[in-house]
Parts: C-alpha cells; sequence; structure tokens
C-alpha cells in the first residue's frame, strides 16, 4: 500500500505553520512515498485586497521555487510534487486555465471554500462556517458541480465540508451528495476523503466531516476516492491514528481508494 497526501499547506496562507522542509521530514518521518503541496491559491485581485487566508501573487514564486529544491533536495528519499487548491470563479477561469498549463504546475485540486472572491459584494463567508440553511446547501451543490465540470481539478477536496457545520445530514443532504456524486462519477474525477475533518469536529462534538453517509453515497455511485490529510501543520502528517481510521473506513464502506495521483 503506497502511502501519499496531495493536500498540503505552507505557512504563506496564513492559518497554517511550520517550514516547507518540515513537512518533507514529517512525511519521510511518517513513511510517505508521496507528498504534494498544494497551498492555497493567489488570486490575481485587481483592487489590491489581500487575502487573510491565501498567499499574496507576490509570494507565489517563492513558493513554487522553495518546492522545487526541495523536490530536487530530496528526491532519493520521497517523491514531491507542486500543486495549488482553487476555488472555481468564473472571474478567474481563465487566468487559471493559463496558470495550469505552467510546467511547474503539476496539478490543481479544487477546494470549495467560498462562492465568490473574498473581496466581492457577494461574499457571503467560508462554507464550512456559514452553511446553515437548505437555500445554503443548494449553494454549495451548485458551485462544487461547476467546479467539477469545468475539468480543471484533479480532485474535489473535501466534498462534504457542508457537514462542518450543518446540524444533521436529513434527505436535503442527501439529495444534494447524490448530485455530487454523480457529477463526480460522470467526468472521472476523485473525490477526497479529507481526514482533517477527524480531530476538528471530535473535539467540536460536530458530525462534521468526513461524513459516513456522504461515502456510502459516494459508494453508491461507483466513485473513487483519495485520502488527504489538508495538513496546515508539518506534525499533522506524523498522525497515524488519523490515516488508520480513514483507511478502515473506507475499507468497511467498500469505496474504491485511489494511492497516487497520475500527472
Amino acid at each position: 500500500m503506497m502511502k501519499t497526501n496531495y493536500h498540503t499547506h505552507t505557512i504563506r496562507c496564513k492559518h497554517a505553520v511550520g517550514a516547507d522542509e518540515s513537512y518533507v521530514k514529517s512525511a519521510i518521518l511518517a513513511g510517505f512515498d508521496e507528498l504534494g503541496f498544494s497551498d492555497h491559491v493567489p488570486w490575481p485581485f485587481e483592487d489590491g485586497f489581500t487575502s487573510k487566508i491565501r498567499m499574496t501573487m507576490g509570494q507565489y514564486r517563492d513558493y513554487v521555487d522553495s518546492i522545487l529544491l526541495l523536490k530536487e533536495k530530496y528526491r532519493d528519499k520521497i517523491r514531491i510534487c507542486l500543486g495549488l487548491e482553487c476555488e472555481y470563479f468564473e472571474e478567474y477561469k481563465d487566468w487559471l486555465i493559463e496558470l495550469k498549463k505552467s510546467d511547474e504546475i503539476e496539478y490543481l485540486i479544487f477546494g470549495n471554500h467560498f462562492a465568490y472572491p473574498e473581496n466581492s459584494s457577494y461574499y457571503e463567508g467560508y462554507y464550512g462556517e456559514c452553511i446553515k440553511t437548505t437555500e445554503d446547501l443548494e449553494k454549495y451543490k451548485n458551485a462544487t458541480l461547476k467546479g467539477i465540470e469545468s475539468g480543471l481539478f484533479a480532485y474535489v477536496a473535501h466534498p462534504d465540508l457542508f457537514m462542518r457545520c450543518y446540524p444533521e445530514f436529513d434527505s436535503y443532504c442527501e439529495k444534494i451528495s447524490e448530485e455530487i456524486c454523480k457529477k463526480a462519477k460522470e467526468k472521472n474525477i476523485l473525490l477526497e476523503y479529507n481526514i482533517s475533518g477527524f480531530p476538528y469536529c471530535e473535539k467540536r462534538g460536530y458530525i462534521g466531516y468526513p461524513a459516513k453517509k456522504f461515502w456510502e453515497i459516494a459508494k453508491e455511485y461507483d466513485c473513487k476516492c483519495i485520502i488527504g490529510y489538508d495538513a496546515h501543520d508539518n506534525h499533522d502528517l506524523e498522525q497515524e491514528i488519523y490515516w488508520n481510521k480513514g483507511i478502515k473506513m473506507i475499507e468497511e464502506i467498500g469505496i474504491q481508494r485511489v494511492e497516487r495521483l497520475s500527472f
């Protein structure tokens, strides 16, 4: 069994800790075969807006150069990959397509965090904190389907993020899960089994994510999954308990796990 993770952040996003190299060292210590960095994409905001949850355009080159340097330095010990975690915003679609053409960026993952960019007058907050009603669920679902339809991404990060704050997995959750999984199967895109939800939701007593009922639906639609740590601290990668718990639950549900991405 290969041990891989393609969902790793850096301090540039302003809500992660640890030097880039520390993540590599922790991954090696934990026995990873591959480690992918996918920090939050630096959208080219035209009004000078500075996001509180992503690197700036001015930091982008440093991010790329740092990961490429580590890729070469540790090439005999671990395979390191360079990617980005992105929302899908129509206004930045062409820019993202051009960025993806770069020889340096190996993959993009779809992290559906917001309906609109943070500097937009329509901005309504983070999906992991603001989904309270069926109307909110519908907005989340629609944005997720658009991102999947784009064909830009290697996988959908935390597709069940809506359960981070929604009180119960009700019939409407079932409905949107079916639509998301149906579209993922249709477009042959992986769904990420995001194990960062385990410690976060356990501490707060939430149903949270990974949401078992969502993944049972994913199994019904014959979707494939990939495990993601969503690491914001290099020590996250050393937490075997959540990796093992994720493997166990995936096997119990019976959904097929893909071990590594193909670029």
